[in-house]
């Protein structure tokens, strides 16, 4: 299993170093040490918390969807012309942008400030990994 030091599983959990520390500390999550001695964190159970603390956004509508990704977020920049829109949320630590008629953003009553919710369907999802080890 890869071993993730406590800046780095904080940076992906979107918390301080501190409450990665303080969770080591009750109980919650488990850590050992690498073969610097330095403190790690196992990523299986790393995954395992941030599955766990996901917070999943309350779907007022009773339609179900295929859509699994859903990005609660703030409208950032609305950029249109007659026909088209790009809209730009910040969702926590994420920059989601989508392209869309300026009709939809009418529609949708969208303008800078606005809640809204980026539904992300894809038929391609690339995935990487870093390249180097801090």
């Amino acid at each position: 299993m890869p071993q993730i030091r406590i800046k780095q599983a904080a940076l992906y959990l979107g918390v301080s170093d501190d409450t990665v520390r303080r969770w080591i500390e009750s109980g919650v999550i488990e850590s050992g040490r690498d073969d610097a001695g330095r403190t790690v964190i196992d990523g299986f159970e790393l995954a395992q918390l941030a599955k766990q603390n996901a917070v999943l956004p309350a779907d007022p509508s009773d339609i179900g969807r295929s859509a699994r990704n859903r990005f609660v977020g703030i409208v950032t920049d609305i950029v249109a012309d007659r026909v088209m829109a790009q809209v730009e949320l910040q969702c926590g630590p994420h920059r989601v942008v989508s392209l869309m008629s300026s009709e939809a953003v009418r529609e949708l009553g969208l303008e800078l400030g606005s809640v809204a919710i980026a539904v992300v369907k894809a038929t391609t999802v690339i995935v990487e990994t870093p390249t180097g080890k801090d």
